[in-house]
């Protein structure tokens, strides 16, 4: 019987940093994709012969015919989203649900969950996370409060008990914030993309995933937000509910540490975040628009605007730490083009003492950084420029890991294999 491993990609910043579109190039090399948390909050955009599509729940391999996909137990599943993003790639891919298989375990966003969570955001007034409002926050409470409603629960007799009860709790908190309770439009749109989802292809997923191991098939587990969001080792508390590291995959797939095979880290040029939270490097320029406007940098879920800056080597290397990434994945090069100068953070001030650490508390950190020369345009067909070349090479002696692709542009056929010339001390 043959080894088989799952590889993990994940996202190495504060999220938005393409990791749909690295799927959607390396899934070629899989059998099965698996997405193992997060749910409508992420925003996995993907460009296939000019046309936008835009991935919350469904993992990134959807657009390959030979791949199977898979929406593991770590995820949290909105049915009216789910259910709108399954129409919309039927239009590209209509067999998709032949090769779409969803866990038992996962847990269900329910209508009052998303009311809970604009109700939480808005008592915290100017101390509020930035939260999407997706409902994924109140969705994972009542996970780990052990009265969450899950896919699986769809099968059950007594489905219609359980969603009562819940939402009645819901009612409670929500009188305690003064807030109007669920309205019957709503209500009955999620019953209807209930049924819809109760007919797809629901399964043990754990079991799928050993079966997959077992006959030495591929497979890939993908990620959603990125490190500098994950619930424990994120910027605290602007953060995501869920694990979004490395050690995420395991539990929101199943499967034990010993499949860990390749983990491939996804990041940008540049930093770019989301919502509020320190962001050391961040620029207030106009250096910092025009890398917005050339970078298209607004939110693929919410559209907000994401705050830009330089690239942050320590929080990189921390993100490499965290997740013993193997490799790496440098996105949106292009979008630095024309620049004179790139900035590259290379360590913090934080009271007055330089570290090259990712502290407890980056609020408040000072950024140290560098100048590099900039470089012009970039093709798919050329070679990468020198300047960029010597970007990169500074990248991998600061992270002591490879950077094996390179996107150059949105589209599949802009993202170029890189032969890294980095060897480890």
């Amino acid at each position: 019987m043959r080894e088989a491993r799952m590889d993990v990609l994940l996202g190495a910043q504060w999220g938005d940093e393409g990791k749909g579109k690295v799927v959607d190039v390396v899934a070629a090399d899989y059998q099965l994709v698996a997405r193992f948390q997060g749910g409508p909050n992420a925003g996995h955009t993907l460009w296939i012969d000019g046309r936008k599509y835009v991935l919350h729940t469904i993992p990134s391999g959807v657009f390959r015919a030979d791949t199977t996909n898979l929406v593991g137990n770590g995820v949290v599943i909105d049915p009216v989203t789910f259910v709108k993003e399954l129409d919309t790639i039927r239009e590209h891919a209509p067999d998709i649900t032949d090769r779409l298989f969803i866990s038992r375990r996962a847990h269900l966003i329910l209508p009052t969950h998303r009311l809970l969570d604009a109700a939480s955001e808005a008592e915290k007034g100017d101390e509020r996370i930035g939260s999407t409002l997706k409902g994924i926050g109140p969705t994972y409470m009542d996970k780990t409060g052990r009265n969450g409603l899950r896919v699986g629960d769809l099968e059950r007799a007594d489905l219609n008990d359980r969603y009562t009860s819940l939402v009645r709790k819901h009612h409670r908190l929500l009188g305690m914030y003064g807030t109007h309770e669920l309205t019957r439009q709503a209500e009955q749109e999620w019953l209807e993309a209930v049924h819809q989802l109760r007919e797809l292809r629901l399964v043990d997923s754990e079991h799928l995933l050993d079966a997959a191991f077992r006959s030495g098939q591929r497979v890939l587990a993908e990620g959603a937000q990125g490190t500098l969001l994950d619930i424990d080792f994120g910027t605290y508390p602007y953060v995501t509910s869920s694990n979004t590291v490395c050690a995420g995959a395991c539990t929101g797939l199943g499967v034990p540490p010993s499949r860990i095979g390749r983990v491939i880290g996804i990041f940008k040029a540049y930093c770019t975040r989301v919502g509020s939270g320190p962001f050391p490097t961040e620029l207030f320029d106009d250096t910092g628009e025009r890398i917005r406007q050339a970078g298209r940098e607004f939110g693929s879920t919410t559209g907000r605007p994401r705050r830009c800056g330089w690239l942050d080597l320590p929080a990189l290397r921390y993100a490499v730490m965290i997740n013993g990434i193997t490799e790496l994945a440098m996105m949106k090069s292009d979008v630095l083009a024309g620049l004179e100068q790139v900035g590259l953070c290379t360590a913090y001030q934080v009271d007055g003492r330089r570290t090259e650490q990712f502290p407890f508390d980056i609020a408040g950190a000072l950024p140290v950084v560098e100048a590099s020369p900039g470089w012009g345009e970039l093709k798919a067909t050329d070679p990468l420029p020198e300047a960029l070349e010597n970007y990169i090479r500074r990248i991998e002696d600061a992270v002591q890991v490879p950077v094996r692709i390179v996107s150059v542009g949105p589209e599949r056929s802009q993202t170029m294999e890189r032969t890294s010339t980095f060897a480890k001390a």
